[in-house]
């Protein structure tokens, strides 16, 4: 669908839930619920355990549905044991590392992120080593910090989720632009990047989180209405 599709199906189904109470919300606002929908529905696909208490049945789920997201292999130089992450970084899938022993050049090795509280470099079985090609890393403000002791790491290459694009449609509200919170200035229009097919499924959460907005009085009744299991195939 198109941005202005998700506009009137979102408006369309709001009202049907909403028994025609018909309370008019500005564009600015169904964009920003439409773009919390699809933040939530993003999370929901990477991370499915974390939001089981959703209620979502998400054992069938698969990367198509994020896949136009995935960045792959984008590699960093490491400057002093730290990796900064790209600015469209969202979440991290999976790494590998690039190291230099001696005579070994540009050898591969595993990138294993850790904890901050583990004590893997105090154990000589988790620790980071370049005869078993293993990295341990952990995520800080920086960036990803590698834990190396005798040898060097060049290069660290990680798939990830990269940011979503904002989407509105602010060439339909007013002069054709609105400000974000932020202070960003949007106008014409931006679609959302997901599938097709997953579109349907953000506007329903985008439903379910302007009723809750809205604080219906039987909203948890409204909410198990919507056909939820549409969101799991």
């Amino acid at each position: 669908m198109t941005i202005k599709e998700m506009h009137y199906d979102f408006k369309k189904k709001l009202n049907k839930i909403d028994s025609q109470q018909n309370r008019n919300l500005l564009i600015p606002e169904i964009d920003w619920t439409l773009n919390e929908a699809q933040e939530l529905y993003v999370k929901i696909v990477a991370f499915p355990k974390r939001y089981e208490h959703l209620g979502f049945e998400i054992g069938q789920r698969t990367i198509d549905d994020i896949k136009t997201l995935v960045e792959p292999l984008h590699c960093i130089d490491v400057i002093d044991h730290v990796a900064t992450l790209p600015d469209n970084y969202w979440f991290y899938i999976n790494g590998e590392v690039h190291m230099d022993k001696g005579n070994c050049k540009n050898v591969k090795g595993n990138l294993f992120i850790r904890q901050h509280n583990d004590s893997f470099e105090d154990s000589p079985f988790d620790d980071s080593s370049f005869e078993w090609r293993t990295v341990n890393g952990v995520f800080d403000k920086t960036g990803i910090r590698l834990f190396n002791q005798d040898f060097t790491v060049t290069k660290l290459c990680i798939n990830y989720l990269r940011k979503m694009k904002h989407i509105h449609n602010a060439e339909g509200f007013r002069d054709g632009q609105y400000k974000l919170p932020s202070g960003q200035i949007l106008s014409g229009f931006q679609n959302c990047e997901l599938p097709e097919h997953t579109h349907r499924e953000i506007v329903d959460i985008a439903v379910l989180l302007a009723t809750g907005e809205l604080q219906i009085p039987d909203y948890q009744i409204k909410q198990n209405k919507l056909n939820f299991n549409q969101i799991n195939k």
